[in-house]
């Protein structure tokens, strides 16, 4: 299992003060007791100079073969939409928009409807770029072309390739152009059909909702309940909905790791391995932690600090990017962060990313970091990095990309 991640000897807590020249301590000693807005300005010009690498190696303008966010050109807009958000620098919006729209073509003929997976996105950031460019004609085409999407009877309800996938769709269509873009009663059609799906397979006594991908009943973020959960809490559910979605989430409290760790699926209770967004307690510790604002319950909160101490203690992995790397992870640190104001989270992103910022490409040239399956996309690679350090920046306004609205 340690061949996962690296062992982490970074102190529990640093207090920051002044570096006098001539420090004897290490580099990644430093930078944790840095001051934050020292680290934070460093970070930033580390992500700009990432943004320019992962735009040279993906983009150029050459054509899309892989329109997605997860792995393809749409990750690189999507890093250049936060560069302009972060530095208001028209050329990065415009260079956004370009390549949403070799995207756009490239989706056309695509099935897949989802934001991280499927044309949702392009149809979703095409707009959102469009209104902040001022530009009404292309605003107006994007979501034409976002609500003329249909979602097929047979279409799975995980984040990824499923209905949640497209619900976050939308989402993050009326939290950035306008609440109602994306009318009331088509969103809850959408919510109906996966409540729909889910009691199918859920037990009142134990678990209200359930979902298969594949023929497993996945827990995490990306295909399982975690990711379908988390979704769900960000629109107006019934008092009976609601109660369904917190039961199911403390059956997944209640049945989690003796090291408070959480299975990958129903059928993978006895493998505590994985501490990863996609699976295992990160991506389950950002939904807890949207439980516990939502609900007010302290038992969420409870849970996702728990879940976070395993991040902390195994969340060092030999991977770079969102998905399954030690960015995602970052993510749960600033969260509750973000909940909480306990700076001692915002201490343990500042050392996670500070890991990064020290010694992921060395680690990744001498082969002891995987750089991923595709090296500058944002939720395998460096693309993901990057924008960790943007989002660093300003740290309560932090979200996972493509999770956290």
């Amino acid at each position: 299992m340690a061949d996962r991640f690296f062992p982490n000897e970074m102190p529990d807590f640093v207090e920051e003060k002044e570096i006098t020249m001539g420090s004897e301590e290490d580099s990644l000693t430093r930078l944790l007791s840095m001051p934050y807005s020292s680290f934070s300005s460093r970070l930033k010009r580390a992500g700009l100079d990432l943004k320019e690498s992962v735009v040279v190696e993906t983009w150029a303008g050459r054509r899309v073969r892989d329109f997605t966010l997860y792995s393809g050109a749409l990750g690189t807009a999507f890093l250049l939409f936060k560069s302009y958000q972060l530095n208001h620098n028209t050329d990065d919006l415009t260079l956004c928009s370009a390549i949403v729209k070799a995207c756009d073509s490239a989706s056309s003929h695509s099935k897949d409807v989802t934001f991280i997976c499927g044309r949702g996105s392009v149809c979703a950031l095409g707009a959102v770029a469009a209104k902040h460019a001022g530009d009404n004609k292309l605003l107006s085409y994007y979501l034409a072309k976002f609500k003329e999407i249909k979602l097929p009877k047979d279409l799975p309800d995980e984040l990824l390739y499923g209905r949640a996938g497209f619900l976050y769709a939308c989402l993050f269509l009326n939290k950035h152009i306008g609440e109602g873009t994306i009318p009331a009663n088509y969103i809850g059609a959408v919510v109906n059909e996966i409540f729909k799906d889910g009691r199918v397979l859920g037990t009142m006594e134990r678990c209200p909702l359930m979902f298969e991908w594949y023929g497993e009943k996945y827990w995490g973020a990306a295909h399982g309940l975690a990711g379908i959960m988390h979704v769900l809490m960000h629109v107006k559910l019934s008092p009976s909905e609601a109660e369904e979605v917190k039961h199911t989430l403390k059956n997944m409290i209640k049945y989690r790791f003796p090291s408070g760790n959480y299975p990958s699926s129903e059928q993978d209770r006895k493998r505590d391995c994985l501490v990863h967004w996609c699976h295992g307690a990160p991506g389950v510790a950002l939904t807890l932690v949207k439980a516990a604002e939502v609900f007010g319950d302290k038992e969420f909160l409870e849970a996702a600090v728990n879940a976070a101490e395993v991040v902390w203690n195994r969340g060092l992995l030999k991977r770079v990017g969102l998905c399954h790397g030690v960015s995602g992870n970052t993510y749960v640190f600033l969260s509750l962060y973000r909940l909480t104001g306990n700076i001692e989270f915002l201490y343990r992103a500042k050392a996670f990313s500070g890991f990064l910022l020290d010694r992921a490409h060395k680690l990744i040239s001498e082969g002891d970091m995987h750089g991923g399956d595709h090296p500058y996309s944002l939720y395998e690679g460096i693309g993901g990095m990057a924008y960790l350090f943007l989002d660093m920046t300003a740290p309560n306004d932090a979200r996972f990309p493509g999770y956290e609205l």
